[in-house]
């Protein structure tokens, strides 16, 4: 840890919410489709309409948004009406227009790290969300690199470190996500910090616990950070 000189931030669920406000849509999602299929029908048919369109639409409100449609489509036998669908796309909408909340500890920890550290955003997503998130949050000063990609993997990390001349042994990346955040980036040497969601997205989850004594690290928030980094 003595030789990190990069600290790279995830950004939905690390510093601000983001699981939680699909969450409430799902529930009005569920509630609009109860009379025509139960809970977990709709669900697991919703989950498989968005894993098969992320490669079409990638990750993001949008594709959520299409894939919910494309779902109620499906599990009404095309019988869902017009203004249903209006509703629809009236609730991706107010998602795409969401105030942003920063989490706890998020506004004193940045400016405490970037006075010692190079600070990145890394996050994947809709291009234009994104960016929309990130000068909403206030945050934008602090970073001295912003990435966002469309997916987040072992070749991701690596091509980003390469292209800013920066070591795995240098960089260590902190997230929510132990899939997208933690294990590509300690497959390349890298360190990584796990900060726990208190929801999470199931293509995010994984069962997998790394093992690499002094490099991986759990936080229970972020304020934490600078402690582990003797700051």
């Amino acid at each position: 840890m003595q030789h990190v000189r990069v600290i790279a931030f995830d950004a939905d669920d690390t510093l601000w919410h983001n699981e939680i406000i699909f969450e409430r849509v799902h529930e009005r999602y569920r509630e609009l489709l109860a009379h025509y299929h139960d809970t977990a029908t709709v669900d697991r048919t919703l989950y498989a309409t968005e894993l098969r369109n992320l490669e079409l639409y990638g990750y993001g409100v949008k594709g959520f948004t299409l894939s919910a449609i494309e779902t109620a489509i499906e599990l009404t036998e095309g019988k869902i009406g017009a203004e249903e669908i209006r509703l629809l796309l009236q609730q991706g909408q107010a998602m795409l227009r969401h105030p942003v909340e920063l989490l706890d500890h998020v506004a004193a920890t940045l400016p405490a790290l970037a006075d010692r550290f190079e600070l990145w955003l890394i996050t994947k997503g809709d291009l234009r969300d994104q960016e929309r998130k990130l000068e909403k949050s206030g945050l934008r000063e602090y970073f001295r690199a912003v990435e966002i990609v469309s997916e987040k993997d072992d070749a991701t990390y690596a091509a980003i470190l390469e292209k800013r001349n920066t070591k795995p042994a240098e960089f260590l990346m902190v997230g929510n996500s132990l899939k997208s955040d933690i294990l590509p980036v300690l497959a390349l040497g890298a360190c990584a910090a796990h900060v726990p969601y208190s929801l999470t997205w199931e293509h995010e989850r994984s069962t997998a616990l790394p093992e690499a004594p002094g490099r991986f690290f759990t936080l229970t928030h972020l304020g934490e950070l600078p402690v582990l980094l003797n700051c």
